[in-house]
């Protein structure tokens, strides 16, 4: 009942009477809802109303509405305790080398070190926000909100499963990890209100998704069947007469999933190249490439405008510079774009995407064609 209440205050729901002869009165009171929500929509975490009302605070038309509405769900998650220990651990890793490098001393280094954290996006605004949700939703005066980046940074950093384990060392917290994108894939798929679900969000929730399922289907398998379970018991008769099916991909057989997944390997390659970390990215590229080859494909980039020349932030995980350009039944040929310190956007890396090779690697497989100019490269 509070929690309807709360949605009655929020103007999610609104109090109507519907004509019932039946009754003495001539009506019976109910409800209906004023937004549109997705089909499957659940209140699923106890701040999943603050969640919906939150939405508010997103800009749909901002470059990184996609994370940020993937901030204000994390935000109202239990926290998974041993990856954002890594997470500060790391953060705190980084902040004493800056100091250093920087001449402070020990005290002083000790002292600035207890404002270090692991990320918390949105959290200036979400926090306030959610202290004026409290005081007219007294119900909720014993949750505590928390910000946190594990599917953000999942996103930005373009990781696998494998990669964000091994960047935290969570070999042995792997389940923690797990559970939570769990909880993560089936809020976003429940609470995101249809004005926020954008192509990039449907896609966000596909693949991760497709992440958590590829790692141990259980979990999601056991939610279905206790959410839809006629849908489930389908599912199932599906699932079998797939594994008859020979000619079924893996990997690549959901299209806004498999999307995302290049998409996510083609970013990942930006990021090394912004980094200037041409032996990981000589590892990625594949095919002939060296790091003395990488080095000189992109140091025209950087002597023409500087160290920072290729920018990491939103804009260059965004769709918009990611394309793909030509498909058959065994190969993608896709560019990305970099993000130049200029925003010329001139300069990106054409790839081919191996489909039978991702299947059997179950990750994305692909070779770089070229880096450089785009006036000199394939027609987009």
């Amino acid at each position: 009942f509070r929690v309807y209440r709360s949605l009655r205050r929020a103007d999610v729901v609104e109090r109507v009477r519907e004509p019932d002869i039946t009754r003495p009165e001539g009506y019976r009171p109910t409800f209906r809802l004023l937004h549109d929500i997705p089909e499957d929509f659940a209140l699923n975490q106890t701040l999943s109303p603050f969640a919906l009302a939150a939405m508010d605070l997103v800009d749909p038309l901002a470059a990184g509405h996609a994370l940020d509405v993937v901030s204000v769900i994390e935000a109202t998650l239990e926290n998974p305790r041993q990856v954002l220990i890594a997470q500060e651990k790391a953060a705190r890793g980084r902040a004493i080398a800056e100091m250093k490098a920087d001449g402070l001393e020990y005290d002083e280094r000790m002292a600035l070190l207890e404002e270090v954290t692991y990320p918390r996006p949105l959290a200036e605004v979400l926090e306030p926000a959610f202290a004026m949700y409290v005081r007219t939703n007294p119900w909720v005066a014993g949750e505590e909100l928390k910000p946190k980046s594990v599917v953000r940074e999942l996103l930005e950093t373009a990781d696998t499963f494998t990669d964000y384990v091994a960047r935290y060392g969570l070999e042995r917290s792997e389940g923690v990890l797990l559970r939570y994108l769990a909880d993560a894939y089936r809020a976003l798929r429940q609470v995101v209100p249809a004005e926020h679900r954008t192509e990039e969000i449907a896609e966000i929730v596909e693949w991760l998704g497709e992440l958590v399922r590829g790692v141990d289907s259980t979990l999601l398998d056991e939610w279905e069947k206790l959410a839809h379970p006629e849908a489930a018991a389908r599912a199932a008769i599906d699932a079998q007469e797939a594994r008859e099916d020979e000619t079924l991909r893996a990997v690549t057989g959901n299209a806004a999933a498999w999307r995302r997944l290049v998409r996510n390997a083609m970013y990942r390659l930006v990021e090394l190249s912004s980094r200037e970390d041409y032996a990981a990215l000589a590892a990625a590229a594949g095919g002939d490439w060296t790091a003395d080859t990488l080095a000189d494909a992109l140091d025209p980039l950087f002597v023409e405008q500087g160290d920072e020349a290729i920018n990491t932030g939103a804009n260059a995980r965004g769709p918009a510079l990611f394309s793909v350009l030509e498909t058959s039944a065994t190969a993608w040929q896709v560019r990305q774009v970099f993000d130049d310190y200029d925003g010329h956007h001139d300069w990106a890396i054409w790839a081919t995407v191996d489909l039978p090779a991702s299947d059997a690697a179950d990750e994305v497989v692909l070779t770089v064609d070229r880096i450089g100019p785009i006036e000199l490269g394939t027609a987009a």
